[in-house]
């Protein structure tokens, strides 16, 4: 970022203003980014019971600035999600039967898509996604990345899940379930018994190129997938307050509508919030 007297000494008008514009755009999204950093904490120091009027007094502005601040700007718990435009990268699949070559979404994948494009819009955040054709080569070194779907349709993802020493997808001639490596501990989706209930996975995990992470949501059967994405929409706050961005992990059982596998009826989580770095 260029200072301000380097800016005012650019001789070419087109380019004095192109550089103006690009570096106040830049300012202004720092200025997001750190009224968000500073809400955030200041929620914090309230939940360790500091009052608005010591808040004041450490910030030095009054306490109805104090109060301003507090509710203006972006929600803090965007951060969960990512810090700019995301991208949901969904697992599709060759219907047989169709002429046409292109992958296609279940419906439930796509309905998990819908829920996590507007809970990022309720956040100030856009969203798009992509279909990941069969094999299931995604591309995780990105930001502001979310991969739906399980293994099944995106293989790569269970050898990354190999970061996770809490939790991670295998298979085995029954089909895929989620296993605590260090107890052995099993998580087989109640669907294949006849219920109308699956698990799913929800979980930060490492890019491969080490320089970042992504947010990972993976049903066993594609009402996981959904279920857990209502399970973000409805504890985002909390699910910020907890982690942050740091590398996570945990399991959610979700119920569903026997009439219409799209309605999801009850989320919740199963185990704790698996902390991976300490």
């Amino acid at each position: 970022m260029k200072d301000l007297e380097t800016i005012e000494g650019l001789t070419d008008a087109r380019e004095r203003a192109l550089t103006a514009h690009g570096t106040i755009e830049e300012l202004q999204a720092l200025i997001g980014d750190l009224s968000r950093v500073r809400r955030a904490a200041m929620e914090e120091l309230l939940a360790e019971k500091m009052t608005q009027a010591q808040l004041a007094e450490m910030l030095d502005v009054s306490r109805s600035r104090v109060s301003q601040l507090l509710s203006a700007g972006t929600r803090p718990e965007r951060a969960f999600l990512g810090a700019g435009r995301l991208t949901l990268a969904i697992g599709g699949k060759f219907e047989v039967g169709r002429s046409d070559p292109g992958a296609v979404l279940s419906a439930e994948a796509f309905s998990a898509y819908e829920i996590l494009a507007e809970l990022a819009r309720s956040v100030g955040l856009d969203a798009g996604y992509e279909v990941v054709p069969p094999p299931g080569h995604v591309h995780l070194n990105r930001a502001n990345l979310i991969v739906l779907t399980n293994p099944r349709l995106l293989p790569f993802l269970s050898q990354v899940m190999e970061a996770d020493p809490h939790l991670r997808y295998v298979e085995d001639e029954k089909g895929w379930f989620i296993k605590e490596p260090d107890t052995g501990k099993e998580y087989r989706s109640p669907r294949d018994d006849g219920e109308y209930a699956d698990y799913g996975y929800l979980g930060r995990l490492p890019r491969p190129d080490g320089k970042g992470t992504f947010l990972y949501i993976a049903g066993t059967h594609a009402q996981g997938t959904l279920g857990t994405a209502r399970y973000v929409a409805d504890n985002l706050a909390e699910l910020h307050r907890e982690l942050k961005t740091r590398r996570f992990s945990t399991v959610i059982l979700c119920r569903y509508d026997k009439k219409d596998r799209r309605n999801i009826l009850s989320t919740e989580r199963v185990t704790p919030l698996f902390r991976h770095e300490g």
